[in-house]
């Protein structure tokens, strides 16, 4: 079902049009657009980047391990998966690994910037996309399972996310998480991704329960890469008032590259097998809506 955001009312999915009050969201750059005020300029990220992150995300090791870790993680804890949303979907890269995995899965994609989601639909054509504020998401009681990936820490407010993502769920739909963790990794590479807060397990997990949500699997990855993560934060810290390059993470030597791709695959492999781990650079989380 759709849920109206300017009278809350419900009506089906298929009209564009809501019952109650005639309301009926806009276009924007070719997107249906639930909040168009904000789809050039809605904060917490600069549109600009998804230029950059395109580039380089089909041969980053840490996009790519993410990718296979987040398909993974929706077979396995959705297995009767029809219907997925993605919210910040950005370019659409994770969405083109679903797309591939799961080829009968109705796939939704939304993103704030329909800068992004012009890269997104150039990727993969057939998703549903959607511009949309994922404080107030137009649905309810409609997908079997919607995901988040690096993108509640841009969001002040995220418990408001939570509770929206828990209405937009079907009865005992799953949420995927990805987020950024651990406070003392904060440096100018958090400042430069308009990055909000770094998670803890504690707090995600407070807030995830909060919502309504009954946590299934939580989980650090980049944990093997957690030392030299924490050695290149460090030197940022202490260079930040003499310049430096918040895109270095971004662009790494092939063969660095490669040998970082190894050690995730493995990591990968670990947690697939049920082998939960407590630090690291991101954290996994699966929950489902009680």
């Amino acid at each position: 079902m759709k849920k109206c955001l300017a009278c809350s009312a419900r009506y089906p999915t298929s009209q564009s049009r809501c019952s109650a009050c005639g309301a009926e969201p806009k276009k924007k750059d070719g997107f249906t657009a639930y909040a168009p005020e904000l789809a050039q300029g809605g904060g917490g990220y600069k549109s600009t980047y998804f230029a950059e992150v395109a580039c380089l995300e089909a041969e980053h090791f840490w996009f790519r391990a993410r990718k296979r870790l987040v398909v993974w993680a929706l077979g396995k804890y959705c297995p009767d998966l029809r219907s997925f949303l993605e919210i910040g979907c950005g370019t659409g890269y994770v969405l083109s690994g679903i797309a591939e995995s799961y080829p009968g899965v109705q796939l939704h994609g939304s993103e704030l910037f329909t800068a992004g989601l012009s890269f997104a639909a150039a990727r993969q054509p057939t998703i549903d996309f959607m511009q949309m504020d994922a404080r107030y998401i137009p649905f309810t009681d409609e997908f079997d399972a919607v995901g988040a990936f690096d993108v509640l820490e841009h969001i002040e407010e995220d418990e408001q996310v939570f509770v929206q993502i828990y209405d937009a769920l079907k009865a005992r739909g799953v949420m995927l998480l990805a987020v950024p963790q651990h406070a003392w990794l904060w440096s100018a590479v958090d400042e430069y991704s308009c990055h909000v807060r770094r998670y803890s397990a504690k707090v995600l997990h407070s807030k995830v329960e909060g919502s309504g949500f009954e946590i299934l699997r939580s989980t650090s990855f980049v944990s093997f890469l957690l030392p030299a993560m924490l050695v290149s934060r460090l030197a940022k810290k202490k260079t930040a008032n003499k310049g430096v390059d918040t895109k270095a993470e971004l662009n790494i030597s092939p063969w660095l590259n490669r040998a970082f791709e190894l050690v995730l695959a493995a990591e990968t492999k670990m947690i697939r097998r049920g082998i939960d781990f407590p630090v690291g650079g991101s954290r996994l989380l699966v929950a489902r809506k009680r």
